[in-house]
């Protein structure tokens, strides 16, 4: 009995967190950001959800493709949602090369969305200086704006942050990670915010990381 109460208990909390988002009074246009471990998801479901944009993982490194990045891209524009691309980008490898590897697979276009790169820390990837940092991210950051045309937005990690302090050193747009809270660990305000890695939505068979705009 007790073990059924404990179930029902974590089953009901699950179910909250998962219809869970911000308020869209507060924050008017929400959406996902998804990759291959998210399986195929069913995008005109998902708008009915209300998902208005997709972040779509498209590049890791200088030579990792997301499997799900050319349906995700497919589908998501037929269902008339907007979509860019992610690269998460490796802090030991060459930022010309990672460049290289995101525009050779994501094809420019003019509807999409602004790039977003990634960038975390990894305990498989030695962590460099900033003096030799810096320029590398430069590098890969120009070559993608000249590529898709729009100006890049910089994912950064509370981790990775506390490590360089990159929000200091860079004008570029913002994204910020903090579940259920909004983030406050970036030197300035943030352009977006992944607010849940539990949203559950129509279309998806398990939960998805959910995103807001800001105003």
């Amino acid at each position: 009995m007790i073990l059924f109460a404990c179930a029902l208990v974590s089953a009901t909390g699950w179910s909250v967190f998962g219809r869970w988002r911000p308020s869209t009074a507060n924050y008017p246009v929400q959406g996902v950001d998804v990759s291959e471990a998210d399986g195929s998801i069913d995008w005109w479901l998902a708008r009915k959800s209300g998902v208005q944009f997709v972040y779509a993982r498209a590049t890791i490194g200088i030579r990792n493709r997301d499997g799900r990045f050319a349906e995700t891209w497919r589908s998501a524009a037929d269902a008339g949602l907007q979509r860019g691309a992610l690269h998460v980008y490796r802090i030991c490898e060459s930022g010309t090369a990672q460049a290289g590897n995101f525009v050779s697979t994501v094809a420019r276009d003019d509807d999409q969305l602004s790039p977003v790169v990634l960038l975390d820390l990894s305990d498989d990837c030695p962590r460099p200086s900033r003096s030799v940092l810096l320029p590398q991210i430069a590098s890969f950051v120009a070559a993608v704006e000249t590529h898709t045309g729009k100006r890049a937005i910089l994912g950064i990690t509370k981790r990775f942050e506390g490590t360089y302090q990159f929000s200091t050193l860079t004008t570029a747009p913002l994204w910020a990670r903090g579940v259920f809270f909004v983030p406050r660990y970036l030197s300035r305000p943030w352009t977006m915010w992944q607010a849940s890695r539990l949203r559950r939505i129509a279309g998806a068979a398990g939960p998805v990381n959910w995103d807001v705009m800001a105003r």
